[in-house]
């Protein structure tokens, strides 16, 4: 078989552009159907150049968990984040001992960044220590070029402290920062 159009077959003689024009060229010879394929075809080109689109280094999520209930929440995803945090938590002072703010960072090293070893930075401030910077810190090996690292504000420190007001998170390589994210807030 050589040639022609069908499922999964190449054509042999024609460049990619002009296979584009060939299946371009049978939409519109067939009328009204032809205009839909055409249409179709046209979309079915565009739509991966639309979905690629620049990868961001550094992801910032956060999630406050204020109350232990779960059976009243509406939405699933936030109930099942709660329900997955909560977990292995069975008196209600462990449970309490959960309450507060989380923050999960996924990091992503462009190809040109430095060698060396990758640190995320999380700085923090909250409501009762006022302009006090609180840090935390976590370290990736250099063969780590990519991954997802979780900072937690709860318990003492959360029910002490008060909530999280601003914060920076910090992705850095072999000392030069790559990329960073913070709140409205953080001066």
């Amino acid at each position: 078989m050589e040639g022609g159009v069908g499922r999964g077959r190449r054509f042999p003689n024609r460049s990619r552009l002009g296979e584009l024009r060939f299946l371009l060229d049978l939409g519109l010879a067939g009328g009204l159907n032809g205009r839909v394929n055409r249409w179709l075809l046209l979309l079915l080109l565009v739509l991966p150049a639309a979905c690629a689109g620049k990868k961001t280094p550094l992801v910032v999520k956060q999630f406050k968990m204020l109350n232990q209930q779960t059976d009243t929440i509406e939405d699933p995803m936030v109930r099942g984040d709660k329900q997955r945090r909560l977990y292995g938590a069975v008196s209600m002072a462990e449970r309490a001992s959960r309450l507060g703010a989380y923050y999960t960072i996924l990091w992503d090293l462009p190809p040109h960044a430095p060698a060396g070893e990758t640190e995320v930075l999380f700085e923090f401030q909250q409501g009762a220590t006022a302009s006090l910077i609180k840090r935390m810190v976590q370290r990736f090996p250099a063969s780590q070029n990519s991954g997802k690292v979780e900072f937690a504000i709860i318990g003492q420190d959360y029910l002490k402290n008060g909530r999280v007001l601003a914060w920076k998170a910090t992705l850095s390589r072999g000392g030069q920062a790559i990329a960073t994210r913070k709140s409205l807030l953080w001066q």
